[in-house]
């Protein structure tokens, strides 16, 4: 890893316009944007492995709002803030007015006077995450804008129906260390596919934050998956377009042996077909209890059409020289561990445990490095500062 100051140097090199903006998607920041936050969140690991405080707020509040259940994202969102000197405070809708019909420009306001970053998960509902994180973020522009709020708190993904942001960097960040650099991923080949499940209900946004952000980086991205598994149009135009644009590759497949052969890396995740998840939507917004237990049902039986789409050791031999490097944003469904059947075997998973371990690591410090790109107009001079102050973190 690179040193303290090489990592400064590298922070304060690259073009940034994030002050002031929200992280939703990461293909709508720059590749110097997305370098900077793969930068800082290097620079605030070291920091810690270093005992140097990366206390940067004396006082304020990070708002945690979470539609979904969640272990990784949810702890990761604390710990980052908890890094930075932020207090956390969860959000729980079914205790705030919000279960008794508060506006969302009403909610946004009222959590925010001394807010300095909210944190959003919200996958439930296709059509309607990321929409609602852009509501919120309005929502704050007019409270500064009327005066009502001393300052605009920065709003970060923690994963919506289109992309998981903060798993896709957190991904990205443990490929560079991995494999040695940014550079070294150019022409790796990651299989991106779909994977048996006993549940059918999982969000689009994995696999889609993967296509989306692995394509800029000249990598051959493969995505494969069965007929009717499809993602949101959308997203594959963009994997489509930045991949020509990087030099990379990028395909679909009905394949997951067509995807593993010659992998470097792969990513086999179950998600849940894009015309089921907008069916879903309906009926979760109607409250239909009845027609959700159908829509299960029948998904469920459509799943188990494919449980031979499974990360096994003989799909493992077709990757490249037979050791491609697995990754999950977990928790997986593990055959004969967590589950009967599932997607992937129990002797893949414990052999790749501790990299998917390292891999779910990099989350808070990209959680961070987001906060502070949002937060601070001169990020790099406040971290040198903070080199400098070499203030220790654990006081021994």
């Amino acid at each position: 890893m690179a040193d303290l100051n090489s990592l400064l140097k590298e922070i304060k090199g690259y073009k940034s316009k994030m002050h002031g903006k929200d992280f939703l998607l990461t293909w709508e920041k720059s590749l110097d944007e997305i370098k900077q936050i793969l930068a800082i969140a290097d620079l605030l690991k070291l920091m810690r492995e270093k005992n140097i405080s990366a206390r940067c707020f004396d006082s304020g509040i990070a708002v945690s709002l979470f539609r979904d259940n969640s272990t990784r994202t949810r702890f990761s969102f604390a710990s980052a803030c908890n890094l930075l000197g932020l207090a956390i405070q969860d959000l729980d809708e079914g205790k705030s007015q919000i279960a008794n019909g508060e506006t969302v420009r009403e909610t946004a306001n009222m959590i925010s006077f001394l807010s300095e970053v909210i944190g959003i998960r919200d996958d439930m509902f296709l059509g309607a995450g990321n929409t609602y994180m852009r509501e919120v973020g309005e929502a704050l522009d007019d409270g500064v804008r009327q005066g009502v709020l001393p300052q605009r708190p920065a709003v970060v993904n923690l994963q919506c129906d289109v992309d998981h942001p903060t798993q896709a960097m957190a991904d990205l960040g443990w490929l560079k260390e991995h494999f040695g650099g940014l550079d070294k991923l150019r022409g790796k080949k990651i299989a991106m596919t779909w994977a048996y499940s006993p549940s059918y209900g999982k969000p689009l946004s994995v696999p889609q934050g993967i296509i989306g952000l692995m394509t800029r980086f000249g990598m051959e991205v493969a995505l494969a998956h069965p007929e009717g598994y499809s993602l949101i149009p959308d997203v594959i135009d963009v994997a489509k377009k930045n991949a020509k644009e990087s030099g990379g590759k990028f395909s679909c497949s009905r394949s997951m042996e067509e995807a593993f052969k010659n992998a470097d890396i792969v990513y086999p995740k179950s998600w849940a077909p894009y015309e089921v998840m907008g069916r879903r939507t309906e009926l979760l917004r109607k409250k239909d209890h009845d027609g959700l237990k159908a829509l299960e049902k029948e998904c469920l039986a459509n799943n188990a059409k494919y449980k031979n789409w499974e990360c096994t050791e003989k799909m493992m031999k077709l990757t490249k020289k037979g050791k491609a490097l697995y990754m999950h944003c977990l928790p997986a469904d593990i055959t004969d561990v967590s589950c009967k059947a599932g997607e992937v075997a129990a002797s893949v998973f414990d052999r790749y445990r501790i990299e998917t371990y390292k891999e779910a690591g990099y989350k808070p410090y990209m959680i961070a490095a987001m906060i502070l790109t949002s937060r601070f107009k001169d990020v790099h001079g406040l971290l040198a500062r903070l080199v400098k102050q070499g203030k220790e973190r654990i006081i021994a």
